[in-house]
């Protein structure tokens, strides 16, 4: 979600310019951060599209289905990578977004099954669902709340990832990848890098459309 302020605009400033000295120094990832849809294509004949998510945020559960939508109409012709940004005024946006980047490293074709779980019963990790609950008892719920959509046999591995200090850096990584990129507000997107205008806001089927049409004509090579 976007404030669309002065104040927030000034935050995401800020931080860039914490990340932007040690971008030469910090520890390169040995992977390219975010979750591929479907299979990582192997040619270069495809439109990128990047959506940087906040799992407990409003606008971007409202922004999936349309993107869901093109992206599958596209098929190879587009790809998408989708990347956590948690925003640090969304309560438990934090450990959600560690929980996809746990799974994400078991099991990569439940990473998205969860991402849509998430938004589908965010209510229950924000406001007063979790007012009164101490960090521990959050990570319980939502380690409870991953187990109903992977299954049981999984528990021992998604609690143990809530103490491996990997999938914590992991996530951090993702957040600091966010705002090299200029992120600061979620949904935001990019397209071949280059970013959508309006961060923040949901985009419809029909404005996907218009961003990508022209540009998978060009890859056909029918302009």
């Amino acid at each position: 979600m976007d404030f669309g302020s002065d104040r927030l605009r000034f935050l995401c400033f800020f931080l860039l310019l914490i990340f932007s000295p040690i971008r030469c120094q910090a520890q390169i990832p040995a992977e390219h951060d975010g979750f591929w849809y479907g299979k990582r294509p192997d040619r270069a004949e495809s439109v990128v599209v990047e959506a940087f998510f906040d799992p407990v945020c409003p606008d971007s559960r409202d922004s999936w289905p349309p993107l869901k939508k093109v992206v599958q109409y596209y098929g190879s012709r587009v790809t998408l990578v989708a990347h956590t940004f948690p925003l640090p005024y969304h309560d438990n946006s934090f450990v959600s977004s560690r929980a996809l980047h746990i799974v994400n490293k078991l099991n990569t074709t439940a990473t998205y099954s969860l991402l849509e779980a998430f938004f589908d019963h965010q209510e229950q990790f924000y406001g007063s669902s979790t007012l009164n609950l101490s960090r521990a008892s959050v990570v319980d719920k939502i380690v409870k709340f991953v187990i109903k959509e992977l299954g049981p046999s999984f528990l021992s591995a998604i609690k143990s990832g809530f103490t491996d200090s990997k999938t914590d850096q992991v996530t951090r990584v993702a957040f600091k990848y966010g705002c090299i990129r200029g992120v600061y507000g979620t949904p935001s997107f990019f397209v071949n890098g280059f970013p959508v205008p309006d961060a923040g806001s949901p985009l419809d089927y029909e404005k996907w459309r218009e961003i990508i049409d022209p540009l998978v004509t060009k890859i056909l090579g029918l302009e």
